[in-house]
C-alpha cells in the first residue's frame, strides 16, 4: 500500500499514531513524504535521534527534497541505490528511509510518478539572521531542470502523477504564503515558474505538493501537510 502526506519538519507524531491505528507493516506500506521531513536539517544528534525513532517504525518512507533540508546527493552517509525504477538513497543504518532523486520517474505499483523537489524559502532571512540551518542549493538548480526535462522527453511528456515539493505558479495558494517571514525581500518564484512550463507542456492526472502546509484538493492538484491518504485517491 503506497500512502502520501506532506510537511513533517522532525514531528512524527501523526505518522506514529497513523502506523499504530493502521497497523501498518515496514514491507507492505509505503508512506510518500512531499519534502520537508526534518531528517538531515541540523546535522547533529538531533536528526540521529530522529532517524533512529523513525526506524523503529512500521513503515518504509520516501522523502522528497524539500527547502528546510540538505540535498542528499551532498550528505556522505547516503548511496544511491535502485529502487522503484529509478535511484533512490538510502543510508543503510537506517533501510526504511529512502530519499527520492529530483528528475526521476518512480513506478509505483502501476503508477508512474516524475519527482521534483526543492523550493524557495521565504523564512531565508530570518534563519540566516538566527543562525539557523538555510542550504543555497534549495531549489532545482540548471543541471536538476535540464535532466527533468530530458526525463520528461525521454518519456513522451506523459506520466500518471506528479510529486513536488512546491507547485507551477498559476497554481500557488496565495493565501498561505507568509508575507511577515520575508522581511522586505521579494518572493523567489523561479522554481514554480520552471514548474509552471512543465506542467502547459505534460500529461498527467493528478500533481502532489506540499510546502504550503495546507490540505486541500483544487481541480486535479492535490496539497497535502497533515492528512494521510492512499496514493491512488
Amino acid at each position: 500500500m503506497f500512502w502520501i502526506s506532506g510537511d513533517k519538519h522532525s514531528d512524527f507524531t501523526t505518522v506514529e499514531n497513523f502506523c499504530i491505528e493502521a497497523k501498518t507493516s515496514p514491507v507492505e506500506d509505503v508512506m510518500i513524504l512531499l519534502g520537508d521531513v526534518g531528517l538531515n536539517y541540523y546535522h547533529d544528534l538531533r536528526d540521529v535521534a530522529l532517524k533512529q525513532h523513525i526506524a523503529q517504525m512500521p513503515m518504509t518512507f520516501l522523502s522528497l527534497h524539500g527547502n528546510h533540508e540538505a540535498r542528499i546527493e551532498t550528505l556522505p552517509d547516503y548511496q544511491p541505490i535502485q529502487r522503484y525504477g529509478a535511484t533512490v538513497y538510502r543510508d543503510p543504518r537506517y533501510p526504511n528511509q529512502l530519499f527520492l532523486q529530483d528528475g526521476n520517474i518512480y513506478t509505483f505499483g502501476s503508477t508512474r510518478a516524475l519527482v521534483i523537489g526543492g523550493a524557495y524559502s521565504m523564512d531565508k532571512f530570518i534563519r540566516l539572521r538566527n543562525r539557523w540551518p538555510w542550504f543555497e542549493d534549495e531549489q532545482p538548480s540548471a543541471a536538476i531542470r535540464a535532466r527533468t526535462e530530458a526525463t520528461l522527453e525521454a518519456a513522451g511528456w506523459e506520466v500518471d502523477i506528479v510529486l513536488s515539493h512546491t507547485c507551477p505558479r498559476s497554481r500557488v495558494p496565495m493565501e498561505t504564503l507568509r508575507m511577515d517571514l520575508l522581511e522586505g525581500s521579494a518572493i523567489d518564484f523561479s522554481t514554480e515558474d520552471w514548474l509552471e512550463t512543465i506542467c502547459q507542456r505534460l500529461t498527467f492526472k493528478r500533481w502532489y505538493v506540499g510546502h504550503f502546509h495546507l490540505d486541500d484538493v483544487r481541480d486535479n492538484f492535490h496539497y497535502y501537510y497533515n492528512n494521510i491518504r492512499p496514493l491512488d485517491e
